[in-house]
């Protein structure tokens, strides 16, 4: 990989020659050979830090242009994070999680926010930028916890942070809080100051009575002010909690045009399937979007003390896109008492998610779950698919086939923006350690 990164850089025109890649993450694969597990082979062609040309390897005249021979490694898009928490990140060492469990997460790291200043949501948010960026992610949607005192102040960091990202990581936000605030003026209040940030209305949904209502008015927050919604959605075992199939019947009722996304839906994989069946019919009319959260999940669902889990917390990821509904996956929280471990290395949550919910065998086009489908939930046109005029953001792997790529760490992953190796070296947790030791005092 060091004769690779070395003949790239500083090159604003070359190709990569033999290549492989997924061949649904190209815009075009008809005149490809699908090989074993849907990859193709192919040649990409970089100017002035935009994809010029792609054809099959080997098929193309080498006319000018210098050829990089990638030798059959793998090449993607970069990666487009759906569904993170980066104002949450990386408050493990002075908020662990007592237990481990949904409550001890919850109880943890809302007592955590006496110390949310702007300092200390800008250095921690901004070290899961750097980190996400060096692994390759050129996208990122966060939540941003909106039900406290810190509120405003956590909406001022984002904006602050979406800007001095701008061309690194497009950033988007949603807020976080209970559907219960939208009974209150409280509830208007954020969506006013969600629409002055430019982001997107979302909020945590439980069974109760007063559902409906609180729906229908977070609906109509959202049409009025012209946002799309985002939701926390039926994150526990419990077969009762069936929420998602309220937030569709409320987008029906709305009448709503806008985007949608659910995530986790937990419960959905331990509902009868009659139940299933009716849920899933309801989400594909309303147009709702699913993000699974595979590794968050796994940590906190089905946790007791000293017993064995008995299910691995996913949501219906194969029912779900069977039915034509849009699936992706993303990283969730990262170092906190939600999950104490990550990395915001969509690498990492993929090859995760393939092991957790056998997304393989075949592979088919999974690998659009962290690339092309969430960047099109998004609305980022150019992002996350490997097309004739794109940005050239690629992720250069060492891997060549599926069982390579997901069977070591890809530690030496070449990540262009534009053409152009970044540096990949990670952020060291040690310019977080005086933050933790106030926390921790």
């Amino acid at each position: 990989m060091d004769k690779i990164l070395a003949s790239l850089k500083r090159a604003s025109s070359y190709r990569l020659a033999n290549a492989t890649a997924p061949g649904c993450l190209l815009d075009e694969a008809s005149g490809f050979t699908r090989q074993a597990d849907d990859l193709v082979a192919l040649d990409i062609d970089v100017t002035d830090g935009r994809i010029a040309a792609i054809a099959p390897a080997g098929r193309t005249p080498n006319g000018d242009v210098a050829a990089v021979d990638l030798k059959g490694r793998m090449v993607w898009p970069c990666f487009v994070d759906l569904h993170t928490h980066l104002d949450k990140g990386h408050i493990w060492q002075r908020a662990p999680n007592p237990d481990g469990s949904f409550a001890g997460a919850l109880e943890t790291a809302a007592a955590d926010h006496v110390h949310w200043s702007e300092d200390d949501l800008r250095r921690r948010f901004g070290f899961g930028l750097a980190t996400s960026f060096a692994h390759g992610t050129a996208a990122i949607r966060t939540h941003i916890d909106s039900s406290g005192p810190q509120a405003e102040g956590s909406w001022r960091v984002f904006t602050e942070l979406r800007e001095a990202w701008r061309g690194r990581i497009a950033l988007q936000a949603v807020s976080i809080l209970l559907s219960d605030y939208f009974d209150e003026p409280y509830g208007d209040w954020i969506a006013d100051l969600v629409a002055e940030c430019g982001g997107i209305l979302g909020a945590v949904t439980f069974m109760s009575p007063n559902l409906d209502r609180q729906l229908d008015r977070i609906f109509a927050a959202a049409g009025d002010r012209g946002l799309d919604l985002d939701f926390h959605v039926d994150e526990s075992g419990d077969p009762a909690a069936r929420s998602l199939k309220q937030i569709a019947l409320a987008a029906r009722r709305a009448g709503f045009d806008g985007r949608i996304v659910a995530g986790h839906c937990c419960s959905l994989a331990v509902q009868p399937a009659d139940v299933v069946r009716e849920t899933l019919d309801l989400v594909a009319e309303a147009g709702i979007s699913i993000v699974s959260l595979p590794m968050c999940n796994l940590f906190l669902q089905d946790r007791q003390p000293g017993r064995t889990p008995r299910w691995r917390g996913v949501t219906l990821l194969h029912e779900l896109k069977a039915r034509g509904i849009p699936v992706s996956l993303a990283s969730d929280n990262c170092r906190d008492p939600f999950y104490g471990f990550g990395d915001h290395d969509m690498l990492e949550v993929f090859t995760q998610a393939v092991r957790i919910a056998h997304l393989d065998r075949p592979y088919g086009d999974w690998s659009a779950a962290v690339t092309r489908t969430p960047a099109a939930v998004m609305g980022l046109a150019d992002a996350g698919r490997l097309a004739v005029g794109a940005p050239a953001d690629l992720i250069l792997f060492r891997g060549r086939y599926y069982s390579e790529l997901l069977s070591r760490r890809q530690s030496d992953r070449i990540v262009l923006r534009g053409g152009q190796p970044i540096d990949t070296a990670l952020p060291p947790y040690e310019e977080l350690d005086d933050l933790m030791e106030k926390g921790r005092r």
